[in-house]
């Protein structure tokens, strides 16, 4: 097992998520709940003409490895493209699931490390990352819609 899972700079993490709030008219929306752990996310996107995140939204109830999750995810995401994300969403996964020694090259994404041997709690630190990417989604169903 690892050390203490709910580090100073965790909890730290956790107060700090930017851009949290719900956007006016967003191009697309996503809420996901993890069947794991009961975590929620709402997540809010506006993408530019060439489809990056030119402004996002979010709406986080989970612990606080969920919660500083979405602080490293809001500090990094603005003019990401869907890809970015899964990308980094990706490397995120293979890094808590053991198969990858690298979480991923955004500041603190390391600060998770204490999770890894905490399965059950890998749900909600991937859960800001796959309300995004979903709401990408939901704004490209919509732009084929028109």
């Amino acid at each position: 097992m690892s050390g203490v899972l709910y580090t100073r700079d965790i909890l730290r993490l956790a107060v700090s998520i930017p851009h949290q709030y719900r956007l006016d008219h967003p191009d697309g929306t996503a809420e996901l709940r993890s069947r794991t752990c009961g975590s929620k996310a709402v997540a809010d996107v506006r993408l530019t003409d060439d489809g990056k995140l030119k402004d996002f939204g979010f709406a986080i109830n989970a612990c606080a490895l969920g919660q500083a999750s979405a602080a490293i995810l809001g500090a990094e995401a603005t003019g990401k493209s869907a890809a970015d994300i899964e990308s980094a969403r990706t490397r995120l996964a293979a890094f808590l699931d053991g198969s990858s020694e690298s979480p991923g090259e955004w500041p603190d994404v390391d600060m998770l490390t204490a999770a890894r041997d905490h399965k059950g709690r890998h749900a909600a630190i991937l859960l800001p990352y796959d309300a995004v990417i979903a709401a990408f989604a939901d704004a490209a169903a919509k732009q084929k819609a028109t």
